[in-house]
């Protein structure tokens, strides 16, 4: 509930600029954020294991 709610607070247009704050689209959490996927590491992860990020694949060596 208290994320839901921070996801609707950051959408709304902030009065100064320097309190906007990345979010993840998928899980709305605000660290370890990707700008060019606009996704956190996690939910980054996720999607690339499953094939759903175009051009991404796991190394293997």
């Amino acid at each position: 509930m208290a994320r839901l709610a921070k996801i609707i607070a950051t959408r709304k247009k902030s009065k100064f600029k320097v309190k906007h704050r990345n979010r993840c689209e998928i899980c709305g959490r605000p660290r370890s954020y990707m700008r060019v996927f606009k996704l956190c590491r996690c939910c980054f992860r996720q999607l690339a294991l499953k094939g759903m990020i175009p051009g991404i694949t796991k190394s293997s060596w």
